[in-house]
């Protein structure tokens, strides 16, 4: 039902909220992934060897691919310690193998809005159980440790894997910036996309009913789709 004001206007539902907390980039330890703080000592040498020869994971990134470790080490330190950003490593728990990076971005703890960015894995983790471990630790830590309301996902329109991995996680398509940025020379377009507080739920309830052991096979193939988990859920909610 649409609130109205005493003079009648269209006002939105109240809000009873004291403010998020900062992001901290803490350890943060799965079943299958470790992610970490990354480093210029502990992940550039990493970076280089795991991502840097994989040209396609930069076409839509601002950074390019490092040839070599000093420039691995431009890219780490060109993003970590930025006010309101937390770095991260990912690394496979049953091998220690580093396995890509991931990052808390744009942190406004006063209206409640936090960004998940600056993402890239390598090719073993694509496509992973782990690979969605690390988002579900993520949101889990954003809304439930820190007590933001919005969580954001946004990516250059024409990277179509990276809108269809929002979307498969639970993420709501919000809209189009046109010539947001010029990228390596060419326009990008932004498509954004978020889960809200309330949205979280759902959310949380389809990623750890998907991530359960039950859902796999032996051959580790899944048995029911994450968006279908979350359908069948959602049409089981009350109302």
């Amino acid at each position: 039902m649409e609130r109205v004001n005493e003079l009648g206007q269209a006002v939105g539902e109240a809000v009873e909220w004291a403010g998020a907390r900062a992001a901290v980039a803490r350890e943060f330890a799965g079943r299958w992934v470790l992610l970490c703080p990354l480093t210029v000592d502990g992940h550039a040498r990493q970076m280089t060897e795991r991502l840097g020869p994989y040209p396609e994971l930069w076409t839509y990134t601002a950074d390019e691919a490092p040839g070599d470790v000093a420039a691995a080490e431009r890219v780490i330190s060109s993003v970590v310690g930025q006010p309101g950003v937390c770095c991260f490593a990912i690394t496979d728990r049953a091998s220690g193998t580093f396995q890509g990076r991931v990052a808390l971005l744009r942190a406004q703890p006063g209206v409640g809005s936090i960004e998940v960015g600056w993402i890239m894995y390598a090719p073993a983790l694509r496509r992973t159980r782990a690979a969605t471990e690390v988002q579900y630790l993520l949101m889990r830590y954003a809304f439930e440790e820190l007590g933001y309301r919005r969580y954001e996902w946004k990516c250059d329109s024409l990277n179509q894997a990276s809108r269809s991995a929002a979307l498969r996680l639970g993420f709501v398509e919000e809209g189009t910036w046109r010539n947001a940025l010029v990228v390596k020379g060419r326009n990008r377009d932004t498509t954004w996309f978020s889960i809200t507080d309330g949205e979280w739920p759902l959310v949380k309830a389809a990623l750890e009913k998907w991530l359960a052991e039950e859902n796999f096979d032996t051959a580790g193939h899944q048995r029911q789709a994450l968006a279908d988990i979350r359908a069948s859920l959602r049409t089981a909610l009350p109302g």
